[in-house]
């Protein structure tokens, strides 16, 4: 949800930009030579990507180290998070007032894919260890081997949740955080994007019936867990905003998992929320749902909009 203080703010603008600390599922990298890097293939630079958003996230914000931004981030740095501005300069600067402030932050990676030029992260956000903490995703777009844009969603993780399940575990067998075989995700991303267009665009319950697994597993925590749990929570949304408008921005899949990124508007007239849905698939069905939700602000620090 929005912060409500400037120091909230600040702390927010840097958590969500860049909230890829840590990344015991991202491969390793010996300080990676962003412009100049070679690929074996595209497996291959879909790797380095996730590595090098890691390498920087890590010397940002568990070490106070800005010297990776000027590495491996733009100069012309473009952000999307409403609360700070554009620029690899503004980044650093955030970067070490949030990390002198919570020298024990925890971000705590579940999971990471990669598509074309994309990078999108999930994790749990803790700033003050013993706390909740905040759901986030991050989307990283890629330009010469460095960082060169930025879009995030991030709300506070509930006391309880109406599912059993919390936002972040894979309940889905198998029990794993990795993306699935590369050669899936051409498929997995066209049948996500259908059932998103049918059940979500065109508020067609009936999507349910076609594209989602008989086993589903629901993380939203407003949610009830399984099909009938998804369709009566979806069908009492559409029912209470008849006038409800989605716009889908953006789709980044990788093996069995595929994000869309996209702006709901419950009434004309509102400015909507931002939000990632995160699908798994498997076997042809969609088993597997995370997402996180933030309101559109009234105003931007940097004045791109959040999409």
């Amino acid at each position: 949800m929005p912060p409500t203080t400037p120091a909230r703010r600040a702390v927010v603008a840097v958590m969500a930009s860049v909230a890829l600390l840590g990344a015991a599922a991202i491969p390793a990298v010996a300080a990676p030579h962003a412009a100049s890097a070679g690929y074996a293939d595209d497996s291959a630079r879909l790797g380095y990507q996730k590595a090098v958003a890691a390498r920087v996230l890590k010397g940002v914000f568990e070490q106070g180290d800005t010297a990776v931004v000027d590495r491996y981030v733009r100069s012309d740095y473009i952000q999307h998070n409403p609360f700070a501005a554009d620029g690899a300069e503004t980044l650093k600067g955030l970067a070490t007032s949030v990390h002198a402030q919570f020298p024990d932050a925890v971000y705590d990676i579940k999971r990471v894919i990669s598509d074309g030029d994309l990078v999108l992260v999930h994790s749990n956000v803790v700033l003050t260890p013993g706390t909740r903490g905040s759901a986030v995703f991050d989307i990283f777009r890629f330009q010469g081997g460095k960082i060169a844009e930025h879009w995030d969603t991030g709300q506070n993780v509930p006391e309880s949740s109406a599912n059993g399940n919390d936002m972040f575990s894979t309940v889905s067998w198998p029990q794993t955080s990795q993306p699935g075989p590369g050669f899936l995700t051409a498929y997995n991303k066209k049948l996500v994007t259908a059932a998103f267009d049918q059940l979500l665009v065109k508020k067609d319950l009936s999507a349910i019936d076609r594209y989602w697994g008989s086993e589903y597993h629901q993380h939203n925590p407003g949610i009830a867990d399984g099909v009938a749990g998804v369709k009566a929570g979806l069908g009492g949304y559409f029912e209470a905003f008849p006038q409800l408008a989605v716009s889908r921005k953006r789709v980044i899949a990788e093996g069995d998992l595929v994000a869309v990124h996209s702006h709901y508007v419950n009434a004309p007239g509102e400015r909507g929320r931002a939000v990632v849905d995160l699908f798994r698939v498997r076997g042809g069905k969609i088993v597997e749902h995370w997402d996180v939700l933030q309101d559109v602000p009234e105003s931007s620090a940097n004045g791109n909009g959040m999409f």
